[in-house]
């Protein structure tokens, strides 16, 4: 009786000391008691400046929640460097962000190929690279780039959709492509012509431009050459603002699809003339602010409210703003649901253990969901067309995956 009373008192206390060690709060570099550093890399410069917006949303955003009290006591310190959209700036950038600053993560980094020149780097360093701000294909692959995600639909579904509409719509159509020599623009182009299958036949005309172009208006002159009355704008917002407005002074009148991420009303229809624009197609997945329709919708009201108070400066007709507090509000989700474990490994766990998360400013029915083995948070999209003055949404909320 003796010896069993001496352990169960042993036990006890083994159990005393390992309740506390249990609850311990665990940190990688980047994270403490006080702070979380999240590191960013944006083209503020060079030939996707347009997209340098989100950037200053995304400061705003988290300049916001640290008033708020920080995401479980601690407040976000978010640095942000400008790679002008060249990928060897891009690895001087994540390299200093990485070992330098030691951030806990680098998230939101933009463009397909600056993000594939940091894509070994951030999976050798074991260091988040999460929601990368581009819909490359290639960020979801979890077995082989564990440490990389992404979070916009894919480039590849969205050009199966665009090839699902016109089979639908215009099935007797000749194609003509512009797009951007890269991996984000073969990436576009390779879901248009998956998805036209043994349509492929329909494309008949295909021109590439690269970054460094100062204009693509040869291009859309080749492509109007060709006879073609279908026109598929895969560009970045500089690129497909100059290809509207090429399209509008040569008299073209093709059936015009424009890919989403260059679809903002501030940073591409306007500068390429309202008129021009007008019956061009795109899709979304985000709600647009100069959306009519959207007058008193929750969403678009707190994120007006964000805007007026914590970045007043920002255009409100730039959807890159509505990108940018979407996925804000995505990291910060993941962020709380870490606790205190604030490592590396955790976050991309908890990034991995997104289920149904609806975010405000997200088209109604379209919710974020990730797993182990799903790195693509989104994978949905709705049809809209440019009326002259907004978007105008169509159609049900679409798959882009194959079969579907």
């Amino acid at each position: 009786m003796q010896m069993n009373k001496r352990m169960m008192l042993v036990s006890v206390a083994a159990v005393m000391v390992a309740g506390p060690a249990l609850a311990q709060k665990k940190y990688d570099a980047g994270a403490s008691d006080t702070e979380i550093k999240v590191g960013n890399i944006m083209p503020y410069s060079g030939p996707a400046s347009a997209y340098g917006t989100i950037g200053r949303a995304e400061a705003a955003y988290f300049r916001m929640i640290n008033e708020q009290g920080g995401i479980n006591g601690r407040k976000i310190t978010f640095i942000s460097y400008d790679d002008a959209y060249s990928p060897p700036k891009t690895v001087e950038q994540a390299r200093k962000l990485v070992e330098g600053d030691e951030v806990l993560l680098i998230y939101q980094s933009l463009g397909t190929a600056p993000n594939s020149a940091i894509q070994k780097y951030m999976n050798v360093k074991k260091v988040p690279q999460l929601f990368v701000a581009t819909g490359a294909t290639k960020w979801g692959d979890p077995k082989n780039f564990p440490w990389t995600m992404g979070f916009q639909p894919n480039y590849q579904s969205e050009g199966r959709i665009y090839a699902k509409y016109i089979l639908q719509h215009h099935a007797a159509g000749k194609i003509a492509v512009l797009f951007q020599n890269d991996d984000y623009g073969k990436d576009v182009l390779k879901g248009l012509k998956d998805g036209l299958g043994s349509k492929t036949g329909m494309i008949i005309a295909e021109m590439p431009y690269e970054t460094g172009d100062p204009t693509v208006d040869s291009q859309v002159v080749a492509l109007k050459a060709s006879g073609a009355d279908i026109f598929v704008n895969i560009a970045t917002p500089k690129f497909a603002a100059q290809a509207i407005k090429k399209v509008g002074e040569l008299g073209w009148k093709p059936v015009h699809l424009l890919n989403n991420v260059s679809s903002s009303i501030g940073s591409v229809i306007k500068p390429a003339g309202l008129e021009n624009a007008r019956g061009i197609i795109s899709t979304a997945y985000q709600k647009d602010p100069s959306d009519p329709g959207l007058k008193g919708d929750p969403g678009l009201k707190n994120w007006t409210a964000f805007m007026d108070k914590y970045f007043p400066e920002g255009n409100k007709a730039d959807t890159g703003n509505v990108t940018a507090y979407i996925t804000a509000k995505a990291l910060v989700q993941v962020l709380k649901q870490c606790g205190d474990n604030l490592t590396r490994e955790n976050v991309m766990r908890q990034a991995a253990n997104l289920k149904d998360f609806e975010i405000d400013m997200l088209l109604d029915g379209i919710k974020v969901n990730t797993s182990p083995t799903n790195y693509f948070p989104l994978q949905e999209l709705q049809m809209r067309r440019f009326n002259g003055e907004v978007w105008e949404l169509f159609g049900p909320i679409m798959s882009g995956e194959i079969g579907s």
